[in-house]
């Protein structure tokens, strides 16, 4: 199910307006409970800021600067990334799928594997965790949820929190990468 995207938001196919403030400075979005504004903002920000590196030529998606990782890896990170911490928010385990895909994210792209097909792939992980914000009810938010094999301990709030939060650490990742292999334009 795709997110409907608030009418000040940035569609997925275009890029951010540079004379536009931040997501979180255009105001409240419709739709989305009060409790959880600064969740959607900052996954609508994530939004816009990927979607600047969709038509990447693959040595540059690729590109290890200094050894760092890969612009691909934290695309397909971030995607990846959502859908399990969303998972764990509704109160589920990692299924089969979810833990190969896991392994499969560190793995070099191959030539095939193209900027706009991972940028896509984020923004639909980005629409559906938009959907789960909107519709999580917020008598659960205090809900304690187990993470991981080991089961630690968290919270809707805290699980929902820490996927836009983590979300925007790949985000700044990408971009910063995509200035260094590009030489800075």
């Amino acid at each position: 199910m795709a997110a409907q995207l608030p009418s000040h938001a940035t569609k997925p196919s275009e890029m951010p307006d540079p004379a536009q403030p931040e997501v979180w400075l255009r105001g409240p979005l419709p739709d989305y409970p009060d409790e959880l504004q600064p969740v959607a903002h900052s996954l609508l920000q994530v939004r816009e800021e990927i979607a600047a590196v969709a038509a990447l030529a693959p040595e540059h998606l690729w590109a290890r600067p200094g050894g760092a990782a890969p612009i691909g890896f934290h695309l397909r990170h971030l995607a990846g990334s959502l859908d399990r911490l969303l998972t764990y928010a509704r109160g589920d385990s990692l299924n089969a799928d979810q833990r190969m895909a896991l392994s499969e994210e560190g793995r070099d792209g191959r030539p095939q594997e193209r900027a706009e097909t991972l940028v896509r792939a984020a923004h639909d992980a980005i629409d559906r965790a938009l959907a789960h914000v909107r519709t999580t009810p917020l008598c659960t938010l205090n809900d304690v949820r187990p993470v991981g094999r080991a089961g630690l301990p968290s919270t809707v709030l805290g699980l929902l929190f820490h996927a836009a939060e983590h979300a925007q650490r790949h985000s700044a990742q990408i971009i910063t990468t995509a200035k260094i292999v590009k030489g800075g334009a």
